[in-house]
């Protein structure tokens, strides 16, 4: 057997390297305490096919962890430089002094970069004073950290195994398994806005999160662009990994899907495809009708989903609109999604614009006034569009150091603005007089009767307005919409709006919000 062996600069150099990808993906506390104290120490390669790369340990729980928990995390970082399969052998070595890494070594090395410092050599010279007050505290931490273990006796069997190491560990686990499968840190159910538009989504979501298979299985929602429907199945999966880091879960959109078909087929790899998919936990996948149209993708779906189903595994699924409405879906696949239970997540409303807004303000750690946070939500139609506005605001005031202010949020909703007076608002009468209703909070049949408090004045020329001016409705048409009232009437109403949109501020902050409302059920 021919074997090549990496010389001990190599090794480092790779291991460096290495060490930067999985820093970059693993939380400080998991890296510090894991890969920084396991030093990549040989690199050998087997008849030009594989590599075994050994990592040295301080002690034989290092090695239990990083074999249960890191395993193909370290090996994928290290296949990506070595350019071959790699197994890893853990073993238990004397790090200090294999590697000459102790108190004395790390002394002098302050030492002469002090005298570097101090004397203004080139080799001080080519980093600046930053890199080198960084690189100084880290050789005293690692100081502090080789103090700390030659003054402290080796933990106890209790100790390693304590309810805080063992939270710890597992916390660590589940952000571990949130960046492999691709959930968005933030899209939890804490964080999702609850309201009348998406209320019975987010009770059957978190139905599904707590009996996984066995509550709405699949569980098929349908909704707009922005509705929180991509929120709401990243929340599950955070759910179920919070509970358990090891349950198998994969999420993947329609068009990822079809793609991973595509090359199996063209590889001749569908068998570990077909394993991928067929014996997980829970699998989410986010715009199926991605996948009509497309015989072979379908195909394998119809076969994946009875595969899952039998053996009790959750599925759920997101779709711009509802199975019997997507075009080209095969009917065998469209009864089985219909089998399940359908959610319609509406538009949200401008209540929910602004809690959403101050939602994400806050994990942005933007203060963000309620009354600016209405004057933002009165001009977007969507959570994503939220996102952009509140990225925007971030930027002006950690970047620019500019004033959070009514000032600052007029000036970055200048171009919203604009883009939406070129927007046609396409809906029915009836799609007002409901917008309007829910705005305020009240019953369609209360402001198209003939009680005139002043809430249900108020309301019902709204409605009157924008039915004459966004759909150019006849008089005498919106005035049959009302119990019968006369052309008068209507014009009276128009006309008072728009003398109140020229002079009250909460009427032209009330219109905007329900014409966005209006505008999101047009698309």
């Amino acid at each position: 057997m021919s074997e090549q062996v990496y010389d001990a600069e190599t090794i480092k150099q790779v291991w460096q390297m290495a060490k930067a990808d999985l820093e970059a993906s693993l939380s400080p506390a998991f890296y510090n305490t894991w890969i920084v104290p396991s030093p990549l120490t040989a690199i050998k390669i087997e008849n030009d096919q594989k590599a075994i790369a050994t990592i040295s340990c301080m002690t034989g729980f290092h090695v239990a962890n990083l074999k249960t928990n890191l395993y193909s995390q370290i090996k994928t970082a290290l296949e990506k430089y070595i350019n071959k399969p790699v197994e890893i052998e853990f073993v238990v070595t004397d790090l200090k002094r294999a590697s000459g890494f102790n108190k004395e070594n790390i002394e002098t090395m302050v030492i002469k970069n002090e005298s570097k410092q101090q004397t203004g050599t080139a080799n001080y010279e080519a980093v600046n004073k930053q890199n080198y007050r960084s690189f100084k505290n880290n050789l005293l931490d690692s100081k502090s950290f080789i103090n700390s273990q030659e003054n402290k006796e080796s933990p106890t069997v209790e100790e390693l195994f304590s309810q805080a190491n063992i939270n710890n560990n597992a916390f660590d686990r589940y952000r571990v398994r949130v960046q492999q499968i691709g959930l968005r840190p933030d899209y939890t159910f804490e964080s999702f806005a609850v309201s009348s538009s998406n209320e019975m989504a987010h009770a059957a979501a978190t139905a599904v999160a707590n009996n996984l298979g066995t509550s709405y299985n699949p569980l098929f929602l349908y909704g707009g662009v922005g509705v929180g429907k991509t929120h709401l199945i990243h929340a599950v999966a955070h759910y179920v990994l919070k509970n358990n880091p090891e349950a198998e879960i994969i999420y993947a959109s329609g068009e990822q899907f079809t793609n991973e078909i595509v090359r199996a087929i063209k590889s001749h790899n569908t068998l570990q495809l077909k394993n991928k998919y067929r014996k997980t936990d829970l699998l989410l996948l986010d715009d199926v009708q991605f996948i009509a149209g497309k015989n072979s993708v379908q195909e394998e779906f119809f076969h994946t989903f009875n595969a899952l189903i039998a053996i009790n595994s959750q599925i759920i699924l997101t779709s711009d609109r509802p199975p019997q409405e997507i075009s080209l879906l095969e009917d065998r696949l469209r009864s089985r999604f219909e089998a399940g239970l359908m959610i319609d997540i509406q538009q949200p409303t401008f209540e929910l614009r602004t809690a959403i807004l101050l939602l994400k303000a806050q994990a942005n750690k933007l203060d963000i006034p309620i009354d600016l946070a209405q004057k933002i939500a009165a001009q977007v139609d969507s959570a994503r569009k939220i996102e952009g506005i509140i990225k925007k605001i971030k930027s002006a005031v950690e970047l620019q150091n500019l004033s959070l202010d009514a000032a600052l949020i007029d000036k970055i909703l200048q171009n919203e603005i604009k883009q939406n007076h070129q927007k046609i608002i396409k809906a029915e009468p009836q799609d007002i007089i409901k917008t309007v209703a829910n705005h305020y909070r009240i019953k369609q049949s209360a402001i198209r009767g003939k009680r005139r408090s002043k809430e249900l004045v108020r309301a019902r020329h709204i409605a009157m307005y924008l039915l004459r001016n966004e759909l150019q409705i006849s008089l005498e048409e919106i005035g049959q919409w009302f119990s019968g009232r006369d052309h008068s009437s209507v014009i009276h109403a128009v006309k008072k709006i728009e003398q109140d949109l020229i002079l009250d501020q909460s009427v032209q902050q009330d219109v905007s919000a329900m014409k966005m409302s209006l505008i999101a059920i047009s698309n």
